[in-house]
């Protein structure tokens, strides 16, 4: 059990478990890449009182887990998979945490913990095919913004914005699940109504609530983001994708209030419907870079 257990944290938290084959821990699954310290793991996590929560800060506080996740050309070709944790871990976050991050991100994430499964948007007709169809009743308030862990499983229609992030059905259990990387994915975290929604809140939280000028709010904005300063380089280009944005909604080439507005015919007092939407476009570009759902 010990092994199990503490192999399939190792795996959730590295990209890789010690022994690969976390759905098959037996005499038919790969060897364990470093058999010593899963021996260790499963002693020390008895000796802790069986404390997940211990084990998980030995494992994020270790210097294994906090080295950089920078790779060289040779280090690359000689341990592509880092099988010898010659490098920090670099993956994209679970389907589920994906949209998490976004609704964070821009304020919008309900702290709730508990309660019944909730029904966040998702594109018209996606149950309709489905056996036994009902109907998808986008919720509001709090509960659209609930976490992914949250959202309503129908085995016959697994919610889109998952499945897109390989997130397994409910047909049979997953215990590994394998990462891909598709364009669809980009399409997801552009223009789908729950990262719409959250680049137009994240435009309003940095108006209201960030700095006055340019670069400091661009800086707040890229720090809500990707949890990092954005250096020289970044800031210039994000600066002149913002001015750029701006001067296209000021002269009315494109319409700011369909941009920034869930509800285009909702009137704004003392704000600038232009400078918002200009911020929204910003917004979408930050919600869908690979680093924003990227651990590393």
């Amino acid at each position: 059990v010990g092994r199990v257990v503490m192999n399939r944290s190792w795996a959730a938290l590295f990209g890789r478990g010690i022994v690969n084959t976390v759905e098959d821990f037996g005499v038919m699954g790969e060897a364990p890449s470093h058999p010593q310290l899963l021996d260790w793991l499963a002693t020390e996590w008895m000796r802790r009182g069986w404390s997940m929560k211990a084990m998980h800060r030995l494992m994020v506080s270790s210097a294994t887990y906090r080295q950089s996740s920078h790779v060289t050309p040779s280090s690359l070709q000689r341990d592509p998979a880092n099988i010898l944790l010659a490098r920090g871990p670099r993956m994209r976050v679970e389907a589920e945490i994906v949209r998490d991050i976004a609704l964070a991100s821009s304020g919008l994430l309900s702290p709730k913990i508990g309660g019944p499964s909730v029904f966040p948007p998702q594109p018209a007709g996606v149950v309709d095919l489905s056996w036994g169809a009902m109907q998808w009743n986008a919720s509001q308030g709090e509960d659209r913004y609930r976490r992914g862990m949250y959202t309503f499983l129908k085995r016959t229609s697994p919610y889109p914005g998952m499945t897109v992030f390989d997130g397994p059905t409910a047909d049979t259990t997953c215990p590994r699940r394998i990462r891909s990387n598709t364009p669809l994915q980009a399409l997801t975290t552009l223009n789908n109504a729950v990262f719409v929604e959250a680049a137009q809140a994240l435009a309003r939280r940095v108006v209201l609530q960030g700095p006055k000028t340019l670069p400091e709010r661009l800086r707040f904005a890229f720090r809500l983001c990707l949890s990092r300063g954005p250096n020289a380089r970044e800031t210039q280009q994000l600066a002149a994708f913002y001015n750029t944005q701006l001067a296209r909604f000021r002269s009315g080439a494109l319409d700011a209030s369909a941009v920034a507005l869930s509800d285009p015919t909702q009137k704004l007092q003392n704000r600038d419907v232009a400078e918002l939407a200009a911020w929204t476009s910003v917004a979408r570009v930050l919600l869908n870079l690979d680093e924003t759902i990227t651990k590393e």
